[in-house]
This record gives C-alpha cells, sequence and structure tokens, in this order.
C-alpha cells in the first residue's frame, strides 16, 4: 500500500468515529427512567418490598416463615 492510500483509509476510519462519538453522545439515555415502574403490578417485587420494610422495621420474624 502507498502512504496516499492509508493515508486515505485512516482519515475515513477517523471520520466514522467521529461520526460514532457524536451518536454516542446524543443517544444517551439515563438508565433509572428505563426501568422505571418496569415492575408496576408485579406480585413477586410487592412481596420483596414487604419484607425489606418489615425487616427494617424490626420484624425479623418474617424471615423464618419466608420461603424459596
Amino acid at each position: 500500500m502507498t502512504i496516499n492510500i492509508i493515508e486515505t483509509r485512516l482519515s475515513a476510519v477517523e471520520e466514522a468515529i467521529t461520526q460514532l462519538q457524536k451518536q454516542v453522545a446524543t443517544h444517551q439515555i439515563n438508565w433509572l427512567e428505563q426501568i422505571t415502574g418496569s415492575f408496576e403490578n408485579e406480585p413477586a417485587f410487592e412481596e420483596v418490598l414487604a419484607y425489606g420494610k418489615a425487616i427494617r422495621q424490626g420484624n425479623e420474624s418474617i424471615i423464618e416463615d419466608w420461603t424459596i
């Protein structure tokens, strides 16, 4: 390969990288917003929340009743 061909190909690669960087910068999505509400109306999740609340409030007896 001649130097001109290498420089042309390198220039094309650099341009492609620049385009990809612009796409990534403009399409950043907040992961928390993506998952918020994803467990809505899910009985198992509601049960886990109830267990966590009971344990935080000092009711560790709930752990004894919990089965996997």
